[in-house]
């Protein structure tokens, strides 16, 4: 499963695709922040906060994570790799675990240099260091969780085609479904009485909450369980496939 899992890293660093996630998730949230003129931007805003990078990076992850996953089984498949990946002495759940904590590695390297937007925050203060700690740290895990279940949606629909495209759109619209399709389903009249309900399927309700400074164990459940799911769903399909 190690080596599986540096194959993986190694596949992402000795092309330009993990440079481009990097670089792309850096720059994005970085013009909103100190570049472009609005409330986002912090200088303009008047508060020393990073809400700006945690309303922006769902969106920017939302397309690059499956940009990352996309290629995860889907070009096994298309290379036709993907039987001998099933003749390694590695059950179905090692090689799926092995691809997906690569993806989320990869997220994790895109998020550790935005400390740097942290510590410039930290020092804009008045005075230094006024700025909501809780909240920060909360928000951050929140992010790394939400990014998690982006991962484990594009492990699994890299699963159901060879095509990397056909992979990548239906990542970004189950993404999508489960950050904010959810709540917005909940609006409609007719879902009224279970409307809250609804509401707590989705991921944004459970990342408010963390963003808050809040770390319920009830979000931290649902993250996890969601992850499960889609990892189990990429499972099931896996295993279909070699009946076929």
């Amino acid at each position: 499963m190690l080596a599986l899992f540096r194959k993986e890293i190694s596949s992402f660093f000795s092309t330009l695709t993990g440079y481009v996630v990097i670089v792309v998730f850096l720059l994005a949230n970085s013009l909103f922040i100190w570049i472009f003129p609005g409330n986002l931007n912090v200088l303009d805003s008047g508060y020393a906060d990073l809400e700006t990078l945690f309303i922006i990076a769902p969106w920017v992850f939302l397309f690059l994570v499956p940009a990352i996953t996309m290629r995860m089984f889907s070009e096994e498949q298309r290379s036709g790799t993907i039987e001998l990946l099933f003749t390694k002495p590695l059950s179905d759940l090692k090689i799926i675990l092995a691809k997906y904590l690569a993806g989320l590695l990869l997220v994790l390297f895109s998020l550790l240099p935005t400390l740097v937007y942290f510590g410039s925050v930290y020092f804009l203060g008045n005075p230094v260091g006024n700025i909501d700690l809780g909240g920060f740290w909360g928000s951050y895990i929140g992010l790394f969780f939400l990014a998690g279940i982006y991962v484990a949606i594009g492990t699994f629909t890299s699963s159901l085609s060879d095509n990397q495209i056909i992979s990548f759109l239906l990542a970004v619209l189950i993404s999508f479904m489960f950050y904010t399709g959810f709540d917005s389903i909940s609006s409609l009249q007719i879902l009224h009485s279970i409307d809250q309900w609804i509401v707590l399927i989705g991921i944004n309700e459970h990342y408010r909450s963390m963003s808050r400074g809040v770390i319920d164990s009830r979000d931290i459940v649902y993250f996890i369980i969601v992850i499960s799911l889609f990892l189990y769903f990429t499972k099931f399909i896996l295993q279909t496939r070699k009946l076929f």
